[in-house]
């Protein structure tokens, strides 16, 4: 019997439990909610499976591997409403995901389940009831030889904090996942960093002795060394986040950067298999090995994966892994729709960081990031693809991806459009449609005909960064969004093309270097100031990192023996050109940008802290116009003001009915969305 047929026979989800069934009110009204939990099983020596670092090590005495995970299901009570369309949504750092308003209104059906190995909670202790309704977890095991758990090291940053209690080591708002072996420090570095700049050039002032820090909680007035912390990993969460202790106290404009060995090593991949193969139950089972009928079987005729950030990071690198084919050979999505999300999640090496956000030593940037086979002529790779896998096996679902200004300045997007070398666009395949939202922030803004600019008092994403210190951008996505949600359930039921993609390219002289001129920005916008366009502080570049012999570069696998990383080379990057007012050019039409009120820009500055002057990570910034051409002259602002531009509310309204037609013509704007934004700009408050 052949490996793939023993896979076959064996490795898929065994069994589900269905912990309970709520009907939803509002405009969810007719659906009900079905959350429980899915076990199922991964065989090693499946071809299917021999991309995931570290499986053998995982496996159990009868040689095969065992998950758990939770999942949701959100259907119409009335089957006769259903589309037939089916979203598996791929939860961000476990959180909750939810259909669109138009998605409840066709009639779709919601599933989301676990994939993130390594979120707190991931003890090894079976689950309850009630645990099975909080946040989306995987349980997976932890890579063993000869029954002890690999050790290695790892890596973990403490920036811009302060003050004389312990700190917490952290990676994007959650707890670093992988406890220290031993709470001795000298079997650890911490070194402390006085200036970093983007483009990966660091400054340091030595390590710290490891007599003056310790793994220890020293809050509320508690002195050095602290409590020591406690390194069960069976105790998981209580036990997180780890916490450092240091002898006089953290200074925001410092970083601390730690290196320390591990021993609970998540076999990561065994998460992205688990969310492949809960997919595929739910598609294509009628009942579980105990009986236990599939809540939505023969209700399903055609489905898309489908992620936002770090989960749409994971729609990239679930089709790269070839996973949209199970292990029965079968197709398990028709559709993938990768939502600012331009790189591929680190979910497949020992130790990797799922919540990385391209942060200074984080991985991320990998290998291929572009769809078609290319070869990585400045890190001298061979030529691959996102889709290579699921070519050669015929399993490639349509395509869709869509991005905002400010996954090219912080999280490092032009590589997927020009390659490592950027000197050429790399051409889609035919399968893809990429859709740019020029001068938007991550994930889109909240929308809305104001003129005056919000309180920039927030604070930068990421690691802790510092305050922001621009006001937020208000472009949204929102609209664009219900264009695709619509567009993709009918490329999948009707075969019905979708819009035609739209992003800024070399060839037509919209992606240019990240320099003042190049860009065209102009000067004297108030708030800007010129230090931020030195390449030390504007647009974080792709670092070609050496993690060391074990790690393979081109599929982000394997283990990372050096740590940290030494940078080898960093690699060119380019952004779009802007217009004299500072917005840029290329991408879709949006309403907003069409009929502006100021510049939108995908970056913000950091006002405070190690990083302060530098691009404040993928945040988005809006400098309004100046109201009137007094007001511009008074403060030599270089852009018209909103009375040279539109003269009038009616002035203004009329511009927003062109650029709305506009959009609706060209296949980006709804009909309903069209009204809604002409009446919100009729209702609004510009000129009065």
């Amino acid at each position: 019997m052949s490996s793939l047929t023993v896979g076959a026979a064996q490795a898929r989800v065994t069994r589900i439990v269905v912990d309970e069934v709520t009907p939803l009110t509002g405009e969810q009204r007719g659906y009900e909610q079905l959350r429980g939990r899915a076990f199922g099983e991964l065989d090693p020596k499946d071809s299917h499976n021999a991309v995931i670092t570290d499986l053998k090590l995982g496996a159990e005495a009868d040689g095969l591997v065992r998950y758990e995970t939770n999942w949701v299901i959100t259907r119409p009570v009335d089957r006769e409403r259903a589309s037939g369309f089916l979203w598996h949504d791929v939860p961000n750092r476990g959180g909750e995901v939810r259909l669109q308003s138009g998605e409840f209104a066709a009639g779709d059906i919601g599933l989301r389940s676990g994939w993130q190995a390594d979120n707190a909670g991931n003890t090894g202790v079976p689950r309850t009831r009630p645990e099975a309704a909080l946040n989306h977890y995987v349980r997976v095991p932890i890579a063993r030889v000869d029954g002890k758990p690999v050790t290695g090291a790892v890596m973990a940053r403490v920036v811009n904090r302060s003050g004389p209690d312990s700190q917490p080591l952290m990676v994007q708002g959650n707890p670093m996942p992988y406890l220290p072996v031993s709470l001795d420090t000298s079997r650890a570095t911490l070194t402390i960093h006085t200036k970093e700049t983007v483009d990966g050039r660091i400054t340091t002032a030595g390590t710290v002795d490891p007599k003056d820090w310790a793994f220890a909680r020293c809050d509320r007035g508690q002195p050095f060394p602290g409590t020591p912390i406690d390194i069960d990993p069976s105790h998981a969460p209580s036990n997180l986040p780890i916490h450092v202790c240091l002898r006089g106290g953290f200074e925001a404009d410092k970083v601390y950067q730690l290196v320390y060995t591990a021993g609970n090593a998540y076999v990561l991949g065994v998460g992205m298999a688990a969310f492949r193969d809960v997919g595929a139950f739910f598609r294509y089972a009628k009942a579980d090995d105990t009986g236990t009928p599939n809540p939505i079987a023969g209700q399903v005729r055609g489905s898309a994966i489908r992620g936002v950030s770090q989960s749409g990071n994971m729609v990239r690198q679930f089709l790269f892994m070839g996973l949209n084919q199970d292990e029965a050979g079968r197709q398990v999505h028709d559709g993938a729709w990768a939502i600012i999300a331009g790189r591929r999640v680190a979910a497949n090496a020992r130790w990797a960081q799922p919540d990385g956000v391209l942060e200074l030593f984080q991985m991320g940037s990998e290998g291929p990031q572009w769809w078609v086979d290319w070869a990585d002529k400045a890190r001298g790779l061979p030529a691959k693809g996102l889709l290579t896998r699921c070519t050669e096996s015929k399993t490639c679902p349509k395509v869709f991806e869509h991005f905002g200004a400010a996954e090219v300045y912080a999280l490092k997007l032009s590589l997927a459009w020009v390659g490592s070398s950027a000197d050429v666009d790399i051409p889609l395949a035919p399968n893809v449609r990429r859709y740019y939202v020029a001068s938007s922030p991550h994930g889109g803004g909240a929308g809305g005909f104001r003129h005056a600019a919000e309180s920039s008092s927030f604070s930068c994403p990421g690691n802790n960064f510092g305050q922001a210190g621009l006001a937020p951008n208000p472009l949204p996505h929102r609209e664009l969004r219900n264009v695709l949600s619509a567009a993709m359930r009918d490329w999948v039921l009707k075969g019905t093309s979708p819009p035609p993609s739209r992003y800024p390219t070399l060839a037509r002289r919209e992606l240019v270097d990240p320099t003042r001129e190049a860009m065209g920005f102009p000067r004297g916008v108030p708030g800007v100031p010129e230090r931020v366009f030195l390449p030390e502080n504007f647009v974080f570049p792709v670092f070609d990192y050496d993690w060391g012999p074990g790690f393979d570069r081109v599929e982000a696998s394997g283990v990372p023996d050096q740590m940290p990383p030494r940078i080898k080379r960093v690699l060119p990057t380019k952004v779009p050109r802007v217009d004299s007012d500072g917005n840029e050019i290329g991408g879709v039409p949006t309403v907003l940008s069409m009929a502006p009120l100021g510049t939108y820009l995908g970056w913000n500055i950091t006002a405070d802290g190690i990083h302060a002057g530098q691009v404040c990570n993928y945040a988005g910034g809006y400098v309004p116009f100046a109201r009137t051409l007094a007001e511009r002259e008074a403060s030599g602002d270089p852009r018209l003001s909103l009375e040279e531009r539109y003269r009038d509310h009616a002035g203004y309204v009329a511009a927003v009915k062109a650029a709305a037609e506009k959009a609706l013509a060209e296949g980006f704007l709804l009909s309903a969305d069209r009204d809604r934004l002409i009446d919100e700009a009729d209702k609004s408050e510009i000129f009065h």
